[in-house]
């Protein structure tokens, strides 16, 4: 089926690594999400020179595209520190991604101590502290239009905005967030959407990132119904695991792609 966004999906639908999976995908769907962990003084799975090679082969071959989740929520030390793991660890995956050109880059801002009933002053000092490590992270990335930044379960919607809104970096709106939170996503999409380079959509069932089957159809219907009628360029991803979850979703979604254009 054809949409206006670009469809996209993770890279771990099958239990292989990074290559296995893009290779599997690159047929499928126009971008994947590159999810990458690395762990203190242990394993990671950020790609080689020769995965990256392959991976931008398999790109130039398919219209394929890459959004790449940075590991670690960003943040600034407790004393402004700029050597902050999260940061050290953020321009680590950027210099081994570049070379991929990404649709985009995915992250989280860490405001868990001020996120509830902080006061004024802490608030401030979170918001001008999140702003410095954007901006360090978009000189990396070659500009703050490179950046995504997502917003999260258990904060408020529009917690990052104050931030964001003064800086020209993008907008990762992830609806499986708000529905978690019971939040309809529709009115915080729809006032996202200009900035909105990369949406998230997963279904909840007892937790998030599961099959959109999961989802009462009038649900999703109501976000598809937007992003088609203001025909949405961005990229779309189904931020599940697994090939069950996957194809059920795809499902899913063409389910109401074609209620809405029948509807019309």
């Amino acid at each position: 089926m054809h949409y206006p966004f670009r469809l996209g999906t993770t890279s771990y639908i099958i239990p292989a690594d990074i290559l296995p999976n893009a290779r599997y995908l690159a047929d499928k769907v126009q971008d994947i999400e590159l999810v990458l962990f690395e762990v203190d003084d242990g394993p990671n799975n950020l790609p080689s020179t020769d995965v990256i090679a392959e991976l931008i082969a398999l790109a130039d071959r398919h219209d394929l595209t890459y959004t790449v989740h940075l590991p670690l929520d960003l943040r600034l030390g407790a004393d402004g520190d700029e050597q902050h793991i999260s940061l050290i660890k953020a321009r680590r995956v950027i210099d081994h991604t570049r070379a991929l050109r990404p649709w985009a880059y995915v992250l989280h801002l860490d405001g868990r101590e001020v996120r509830n009933g902080a006061t004024a002053a802490a608030l401030r000092r979170w918001q001008d502290q999140s702003r410095r490590a954007l901006a360090l992270v978009a000189e990396w990335a070659g500009g703050a239009d490179r950046l995504a930044v997502e917003n999260l379960e258990s904060y408020p919607p529009d917690f990052v905005a104050p931030v964001i809104d003064s800086l020209s970096v993008g907008r990762c709106v992830d609806i499986g967030h708000l529905w978690m939170d019971g939040h309809d996503p529709v009115p915080y999409l729809r006032e996202a959407l200009p900035r909105t380079q990369v949406i998230h959509l997963h279904g909840v069932a007892g937790r998030d990132h599961k099959s959109l089957a999961h989802m009462p159809r009038e649900q999703i219907e109501a976000v598809v119904q937007l992003l088609l009628h203001e025909k949405y360029a961005g990229v779309l991803t189904l931020e599940i695991f697994g090939e069950d979850d996957f194809y059920s979703s795809l499902a899913a979604l063409e389910r109401s792609a074609r209620s809405v254009w029948a509807n019309d």
